[in-house]
């Protein structure tokens, strides 16, 4: 028996010259699947995270890719408890995603939450709203393509949307994702209308409240020294910004909404990332519509009374 036999090892190979070949060098361990990445939840859709751009092409994580997934899962992390509660109680769940640009939340949301519950009576709807034809073609086309099948893309504007016959009656949560501007509030006129248990804003560039104040500045010099506050044009668009969601959480409030207000993501991601969370109680705050008239009536702001106080 030759010395490698009896040491259990295999022998080298001969060539044509009878000489010893070296052995092939042992194959390459085959690199996992990117569902096994540490990272990413199992069952997450590939497809789906690439077409976001939270996976690379090749189905990777780079530096930018991973933070854009820890602030989706920061993000799911907020929601999935409301969605567990509606499940818990009804069985089943409606959610519409107002401004939904590219459907981006609404896809999250199905993917890690509805997806499983697929093929049954049961299982949640996922309406996207968004007024860009080209996005609401290429939502349905994803969503095909993924066999999304509880998941609708609508081309409607708010008062559309409000009366239209493609959404049912009740909504149970309605989402606002960077919704900017007025758009936010739009969202919040039709989750007052459609009843919605739950309410999730994070607004964007607000600049409605800013422009006003700025029409008004030397009227308000006269009227109050809280003009100081917005005198000076960064203060005027920052000032702007915060007061705009301060009326909208007393409006939800005045409506027997109960708020958690917070911050989204860390300042070094984004200065756009105030969360609201609303959730109705039908009870409203009994002094909510005073002090709202108030604001508007001590900052000269009377002109936004039809949007901020109904």
């Amino acid at each position: 028996m030759s010395e490698a036999h009896a040491k259990g090892r295999r022998p080298a190979s001969r060539g044509r010259t009878g000489k010893p070949q070296p052995s092939p060098a042992p194959a390459a361990a085959p690199s996992p699947p990117p569902a096994q990445l540490p990272d990413i939840r199992p069952g997450q859709s590939i497809e789906l995270l690439k077409e976001l751009h939270i996976l690379t092409r090749d189905g990777k994580l780079n530096q930018d890719s991973r933070r854009k997934l820890k602030q989706v899962y920061h993000l799911y992390n907020f929601i999935e408890p409301l969605l567990e509660e509606v499940m818990n109680a009804r069985g089943d769940l409606t959610l519409a995603d107002h401004g939904a640009g590219k459907s981006y939340l609404g896809f999250i949301l199905y993917d890690l939450f509805l997806k499983a519950r697929e093929g049954g009576q049961t299982g949640g709807h996922i309406y996207g709203i968004e007024t860009r034809d080209e996005l609401v073609a290429k939502s349905r086309e994803l969503a095909a393509r993924l066999g999304f099948v509880r998941m609708s893309f609508l081309n409607l504007s708010v008062e559309d949307s409000i009366e239209s016959p493609e959404l049912p009656e009740h909504i149970d949560i309605v989402t606002a994702l960077h919704a900017c501007n007025t758009a936010t509030d739009d969202a919040i006129r039709f989750a007052l209308h459609k009843r919605a248990r739950f309410i999730v804003l994070v607004p964007c560039c607000q600049a409605e409240v800013a422009a006003a104040l700025r029409r008004h500045k030397n009227e308000s010099f006269g009227k109050t020294p809280l003009s100081e506050i917005w005198r000076h044009p960064i203060h005027t668009r920052e000032f702007g910004s915060q007061l705009t969601n301060v009326l909208r959480c007393l409006l939800l409030e005045s409506h027997g909404y109960q708020l958690t207000v917070t911050e989204l993501v860390g300042w070094e991601h984004s200065m756009k990332n105030e969360l609201i969370i609303a959730r109705a109680t039908d009870q409203p705050r009994g002094n909510a519509q005073e002090r709202l008239a108030q604001i508007l009536a001590e900052l000269n702001l009377e002109e936004l009374r039809d949007r901020f106080a109904y």
